[in-house]
């Protein structure tokens, strides 16, 4: 059965309807495609700031917070978006972050950390720590709850959401209550069945654009002993990360590393919570929003996000 043939029907408009991007080729070209427009909500505020990134230089981050709100401490999450590592802006997930401020009562922080392979490994990562590093220094400002700090993101940015609980983690920095990496891009070994099984280039992410993102992504680092904070399946224990939520859909060339991370974290006494939806390909969501199992998908998570913040002593 061809790729088209087993996406979930009402779905196919978006297999119709995205362009067709070829790494490396493309890359440029795809940088320049102009974010689809959205309408803000009113009842969230959106404000930017220039911090310290990775490497000591401004890096900006988008700050979501509600309109009204008093002097009480919110808890936070920092959202990190996708994009293969070498794609993506934080401008591109406006919506999404809006929804977690209104459903959560919280506050969210969207780094534009640097993209490969301008900025190869560990760039990326080192920004996300830099602003997990500014977002707790900055918990008085900000009026942020440090017992209330959660992760998250998708593809590449649920990537860097699991490097970045690892590393957090393993610095004994600041404590996370709650992970969530969506359909994450987290081998960089190509090696599973669904890596191999996905090639249809209409399928939004497919096995050579995967291939092609990592060796941007990983440059000098590509040939030798590959760091867990650049492919966190690597990562020889798994015990003491934060609470998790992650999904994958069927059609998801991410599918399988996502199963093996879900069942490595269960047996090293993680709580987790996983969904796999049948039928659908990477971003579903984002490509085909109004789609019935799209609005599932991410009501799904952003409800997690919320039980999370209700319960951080209890998986979500």
């Amino acid at each position: 059965m061809d790729f088209y043939s087993r996406v979930n029907p009402e779905l196919r408009e978006g297999i119709d309807t995205t362009p067709v991007i070829q790494l490396p080729d493309d890359l440029e070209m795809a940088r320049q495609m102009p974010i689809p427009p959205t309408l803000n909500s009113k009842f969230v505020q959106i404000t930017e700031r220039l911090v310290s990134g990775g490497d000591g230089q401004e890096m900006m981050v988008k700050i979501y917070e509600p309109v009204q709100r008093d002097q009480s401490n919110l808890p936070a999450v920092i959202w990190i978006h996708g994009g293969g590592y070498v794609l993506g802006h934080p401008n591109g997930e406006d919506s999404l972050c809006e929804n977690f401020v209104e459903a959560a009562n919280c506050i969210v922080i969207s780094p534009d950390y640097r993209l490969a392979p301008e900025h190869p490994f560990p760039a990326a990562i080192e920004d996300c720590y830099a602003t997990l590093l500014w977002l707790t220094n900055s918990a008085e400002e900000l009026n942020i709850d440090l017992t209330r700090i959660a992760i998250g993101g998708g593809s590449a940015g649920g990537g860097l959401t699991a490097a970045l609980a690892l590393m957090a983690r393993d610095k004994g920095g600041p404590a996370i209550c709650f992970q969530m990496p969506l359909y994450p891009m987290i081998d960089d070994r190509n090696i599973t069945f669904s890596s191999n099984e996905i090639e249809d280039n209409k399928a939004v992410w497919y096995t050579s654009n995967n291939l092609a993102a990592w060796r941007m992504y990983l440059g000098e680092h590509a040939n030798g002993n590959i760091s867990p904070y650049a492919a966190p399946i690597r990562a020889e224990d798994l015990s003491g990360l934060p609470p998790t939520y992650t999904c994958v859909g069927q059609l998801d060339p991410f599918r399988d590393e996502t199963i093996n991370y879900v069942t490595r974290l269960t047996q090293a006494g993680v709580a987790v919570e996983f969904h796999l939806y049948p039928g659908c390909f990477h971003a579903f969501e984002h490509i085909v929003p109004n789609a019935e199992i799209s609005q599932r998908a991410q009501n799904e998570y952003i409800n997690a996000l919320k039980r999370a913040f209700s319960f951080s002593d209890k998986v979500i």
